[in-house]
């Protein structure tokens, strides 16, 4: 049995989540084309007869230049440490100084690295030779170029990852695919819809808090709370006639539904809680298992 920690880490939007979600076949990790969606460290965990490998999907490295990148560097940067593999991935559309942050961070310490140079379907071929220069830098042991969202070039990585892990035990049982709790992931769920239908600001100050959950055979019963910071932005959300927070909620209760395979009552409040973006006590408690 192989078995063991394979960090996927990059800058932000080079599709770490849609490459962690292709291997492991579930939706573990929201995604969205917007930048910065992943927030909090996820692993992601795929078994199969002669192996079981966690997945660490991670916040883009990059610069911070709010409290809350700040906690978002920290956890992502903290996250490079303790595995037996790095997938280093770099999007084949764009190479900036986020890259080179990641790549200066990940040359620190002496864990094995292999190159993914994602999103080739949309290759920019200058962007590319950039891509294989900073990987040449870093001596990375292999570098595959793939499409997660096409899921080309997945088969033969996961292979490559497979054998370069150690023998080991299974850390997890066999049916478990992430490590974290029922009520993060719908958080997850209903945030991925707010950056879906909601534009500029709104998504980055927007936060979704699981109030209570109340199960039976029937129906499991949810109420959630969307934090934004300013009472505009509770009207965007909210929209007109409450069009807006009804079309997340229908959204989201669909895949909420096929995550505990019941149905679901979900209903959804906004709140204002003015700049909590730079609030350390609510980004403690948002990241305390991160940050501990």
């Amino acid at each position: 049995m192989k078995s063991g920690f394979v960090c996927v880490a990059g800058a932000p939007s080079v599709g770490k989540s849609t490459l962690v979600n292709a291997f492991v076949g579930e939706k573990v990790s929201i995604v969205s084309q917007k930048p910065g969606t992943t927030r909090n460290r996820i692993n992601a965990i795929l078994t199969s007869d002669d192996a079981q490998i966690i997945f660490v999907d991670t916040p883009g490295i990059h610069k911070p230049l709010h409290m809350i990148g700040k906690y978002l560097f920290k956890i992502a940067v903290s996250a490079l440490e303790g595995n037996d593999l790095i997938l280093f991935v770099i999007s084949a559309t764009r190479v900036g100084s986020a890259d080179k942050t990641v790549a200066a961070k990940i040359k620190e310490l002496r864990t094995p690295v292999i190159g993914v140079i994602n999103k080739m379907d949309i290759a920019n071929e200058s962007y590319l030779k950039e891509a294989r220069s900073i990987f040449d830098d870093l001596d990375a042991k292999n570098v595959f170029e793939i499409s997660a969202i096409q899921n080309k070039g997945t088969g033969i990585l996961l292979e490559s990852i497979k054998s370069m892990l150690p023998e080991g035990p299974k850390y997890y049982p066999e049916n478990i695919i992430t490590d974290r709790p029922t009520a993060f992931m719908i958080s997850e769920i209903i945030r991925e819809k707010v950056f879906e239908l909601t534009h500029e600001e709104i998504p980055y100050s927007s936060a979704v808090e699981i109030d209570q959950i109340e199960e039976d055979d029937k129906i499991t019963k949810i109420y959630a709370t969307i934090f934004v910071e300013r009472d505009s932005q509770k009207g965007i959300v909210l929209g007109k006639g409450g069009k807006m927070i009804k079309e997340i909620g229908t959204l989201a209760r669909k895949d909420i539904e096929y995550l505990l395979d019941n149905h679901v009552f979900l209903s959804l409040h906004v709140k204002v809680k003015t700049n909590w973006t730079e609030d350390e006590k609510m980004l403690g408690r948002m990241f305390r298992e991160e940050i501990n």
